[in-house]
């Protein structure tokens, strides 16, 4: 598809959305329809470690500082309120935090951890961060929500300071509907102290944001060349994975379907037999963030 009919798609197709991948090269800011990729291209030249978004802002942890980006939104005549646009003339600023390797929201707070273990947060009206936990021993390579994974486990932001709530040797988590980890020997969800899921070494899980506190609607979890899905009657499956098999996923976003970014650039987006590919020419790619819709997803399904 050229540009010219790219254009004319998301011009007459409701529901186009915007992804924001993170990688060596910088934020690559995708437009994506339903399982269809249009227009793409880099908004944000870094080396970037992270992104997370909100439906009003887009954070993104880098090698100089933790830069954020405000979202033009507009009203949503289907119903549900404001839904995030991105016009193209976004600018990125720095807010002062210093070389950051994991971002994240908590609401509409950001928090951030730097490789010298530090970890900080900052109000939505604020201007200086504050201090959470200063110094090298903690390994952070997760934010999602008021969670923080560590090599050294689960941590929760509570009371202006941390508390370590469980497990070891995090790699990745989701704090939506269920708060899932996932850990050098299993995935692991939280219910009555954190319960086994899948046995095995995991490094990337992410859930819908969508998703209702306390049920888990959509989730995918990576071990290895395994992809698990999280299916509606409450159980894992596996999934079939990406076309190169020396690849690997390292990051999951969610909209009208399933889309996930490959450590080497590659966008997928799901469609009933598999994956829809699309090569965004980057690499070393760390994760995609795509600003959530007011709405929350909507179905009986079961408790995880």
């Amino acid at each position: 598809m050229n540009s010219i009919e790219e254009k004319r798609v998301f011009g007459d197709q409701e529901g186009a959305i915007t992804a924001y991948v993170a990688s060596a090269n910088g934020v690559v800011r995708v437009r994506v329809a339903g399982d269809t990729v249009g227009e793409f291209g880099l908004c944000e030249r870094c080396a970037a470690r992270g992104v997370a978004a909100t439906r009003r802002r887009v954070a993104v942890a880098t090698d100089e500082d933790v830069r954020v980006v405000a979202l033009e939104t507009e009203l949503d005549a289907g119903a549900t309120g404001d839904v995030p646009v991105a016009g193209g003339g976004e600018t990125f600023v720095e807010t002062g935090f210093g070389p950051a390797v994991a971002v994240g929201f908590d609401g509409e707070e950001l928090l951030a951890a730097g490789p010298d273990g530090r970890i900080a947060r900052l109000p939505a009206e604020a201007d200086e961060w504050t201090i959470l936990e200063s110094g090298p021993d903690t390994a952070v390579r997760a934010i999602d929500g008021d969670l923080i994974g560590t090599d050294r486990g689960v941590y929760r932001v509570y009371d202006g300071g941390l508390d370590h709530v469980g497990l070891t040797d995090v790699r990745d988590l989701s704090a939506a509907g269920v708060p899932l980890a996932a850990t050098g020997n299993g995935l692991y969800k939280l219910g009555n102290g954190w319960m086994n899921a899948l046995e095995g070494a995991f490094e990337t899980v992410a859930a819908d944001p969508r998703s209702r506190r306390g049920r888990l609607e959509r989730a995918h979890a990576v071990s290895g060349d395994e992809l698990y899905e999280y299916e509606t009657d409450g159980e894992w499956a596996t999934r079939e994975g990406i076309p190169d098999g020396d690849d690997r996923i390292v990051g999951f976003g969610y909209g009208d379907t399933v889309y996930a970014v490959t450590e080497r650039g590659m966008f997928l987006s799901a469609i009933d037999d598999g994956w829809r590919t699309r090569s965004l020419g980057v690499m070393d790619v760390t994760g995609v963030a795509i600003p959530a819709t007011a709405a929350p997803a909507v179905d009986g399904r079961e408790l995880a």
